[in-house]
């Protein structure tokens, strides 16, 4: 079965999810930010099938999250590296795992010790904050453009 896909979608989630909504490729991300750039080191690392890994990896460069650099001087060596646009990616996987680590936490080990790399502080909780810097809740927040109407029976997913 395909999956759908939603390239004519009104909602930026969706549009989204198309480039990396799938775990792996959300992993993939994630260890690309941990520094891996190598293929076998991405399947080492992730324990991933290497056509799967192949699949993804097409994907997020197709998709302008990562590129591919040719390294090798003798053959061909190359290198999987984050785009602008695959950086601006860190504060969605920084929320993902704070809220895995609240909601799903491991049972064999502490959460990843995240620090502030020029004061070695820990990392703040990733939230939703207004013009001047005060955390939101969803019930602090609206659409303006659907005040007054009733519920959308559009369908994301």
């Amino acid at each position: 079965m395909a999956r759908k896909r939603f390239d004519d979608s009104t909602c930026s989630v969706a549009r989204a999810l198309n480039e990396v909504g799938d775990w792996w490729s959300l992993l993939i991300v994630l260890q690309a930010m941990y520094g891996t750039r190598r293929f076998v080191d991405f399947q080492q690392e992730l324990g991933i099938a290497r056509n799967i890994l192949c699949d993804r990896l097409a994907r997020l460069v197709d998709n302008e999250v990562l590129r591919k650099e040719d390294v090798g001087e003798h053959g061909s060596r190359h290198e999987y590296r984050l785009t602008e646009k695959g950086r601006d990616l860190f504060p969605v996987v920084i929320a993902l795992r704070q809220w895995g680590d609240k909601w799903n936490p491991s049972p064999d080990q502490a959460p990843l010790d995240l620090r502030d790399r020029e004061t070695g502080q820990p990392i703040q909780p990733m939230t939703v904050q207004s013009a001047g810097g005060k955390p939101l809740t969803i019930r602090d927040v609206f659409m303006p453009h659907l005040e007054g109407k009733a519920p959308s029976k559009t369908k994301v997913g």
